[in-house]
């Protein structure tokens, strides 16, 4: 099944879901070209970036990519050292608890005791001694059958995010770290919610990252999910058969869209959570990109050829390779891209999504 005949049991694997197109930094990630697949914050894609992070802590027969048939053959190409059935191909999008499951199911089939951590493909880090620490402290937590995440310790207060507040409970502690048994995982609140939040000292960023010991995830999951235990461990089953495309596509139409966060994370008795600080961002829209990218001497985060008068915190973008030339603005977005040029005040980054919306609503599938 997969290439890792060096592998000792209960090894570390690593997997990656690379879902979703980032619709929020249209026009320059589209379905067809999700973020995950563009290199955002260096010379290598956010897939790329991810992947070198996490090869100190699994090799690539142990790394595995979630993801949908529009990208395999993509992803394939930005991997080449990745083995080909390393590859998982989701029928269809169903959400993080079908994609994650679905790599445990398989991991459990190939190595029952091992560990394995989720990394979403699209965000950034850049500080890889505190993430290798924080995962290695997630590890130890982990092998002591507790589903563990990694929380952030928030630089402000944040209505983007999800939060995980923690106790003073101790679950596990070594050199690299100190797991705290959570309390609860809220949604994205509200300003006056968030910025009481982290006044309070006891809450994180929830930023998907998770690591568990694949029979302790599915034991929680038979439990909370049943539903979804039973498809998944069907399709395992059928894995290594001819019958496998057949199953596969018959089994997973039948899911429901489901998250790790709704359908266990939230119920499951033993949940931890190793606090961290590593210079992370989702890259979730323009704002936050512009934070990422090299500035001016007057705050303007720029890709490509701009020339300003009194212009300050503006985002520039180019792909045409145009000049773009800015007269008295402030905080304002510019992304130019051949077939699609966005404008938009730097506060509504958000909401980027609303044209993509109603690109759809106009069935404007050229430019989406």
């Amino acid at each position: 099944m997969f290439q890792s005949s060096k592998s000792q049991p209960g090894s570390f694997w690593t997997v990656i879901p690379a879902g979703g197109s980032g619709t929020r930094l249209w026009p320059l990630s589209r379905p067809t070209r999700p973020k995950f697949l563009l290199p955002l914050t260096g010379e290598r894609s956010l897939l790329q970036q991810t992947v070198d992070r996490l090869q100190p802590l699994a090799p690539a027969e142990r790394t595995l990519v979630v993801c949908g048939p529009a990208h395999a053959a993509a992803i394939a190409r930005q991997l080449p050292g990745l083995p080909e059935e390393n590859i998982l191909v989701e029928p269809s999008p169903k959400g993080s608890a079908p994609a994650i499951g679905l790599a445990a199911v398989l991991i459990a089939r190939h190595d029952p005791e091992a560990v394995m951590g989720s990394f979403a493909a699209d965000h950034d880090v850049t500080d890889l001694t505190a993430f290798e620490h924080a995962v290695r402290a997630a590890i130890v937590c982990a092998r002591n059958e507790w589903l563990c995440t990694i929380g952030l310790n928030p630089a402000r207060p944040e209505t983007g995010y999800g939060y995980i507040e923690r106790t003073e409970e101790v679950v596990a502690s070594d050199e690299n770290g100190t797991s705290f048994r959570t309390a609860r995982f809220v949604e994205k609140p509200n300003l006056q919610t968030a910025t009481d939040y982290v006044e309070s000292g006891r809450f994180l960023w929830n930023a998907s990252m998770f690591v568990w010991k694949v029979t302790t995830f599915l034991d929680e999951m038979s439990q909370l999910m049943p539903d979804l235990y039973a498809g998944l461990q069907t399709i395992g089953e059928a894995w290594d058969s001819p019958n496998r495309d057949r199953i596969v596509a018959q089994v997973w139409s039948g899911l429901a869209e489901s998250t790790i966060d709704h359908g266990i994370m939230e119920h499951a008795p033993k949940v931890a959570v190793v606090p961290a600080e590593m210079g992370w961002s989702d890259v979730g829209d323009w704002h936050g990109l512009g934070e990422l990218i090299e500035h001016d001497s007057v705050g303007n985060s720029v890709k490509g050829d701009l020339v300003q008068i009194e212009s300050r915190n503006c985002v520039v973008w180019s792909e045409t390779g145009r000049l773009v030339a800015l007269i008295g603005q402030e905080d304002t977005v510019v992304v130019d891209t051949p077939d699609a040029l966005l404008v938009i005040d730097r506060s509504r980054a958000q909401d980027v999504k609303r044209i993509v919306d109603e690109l759809k609503r106009m069935k404007r599938s050229e430019v989406r």
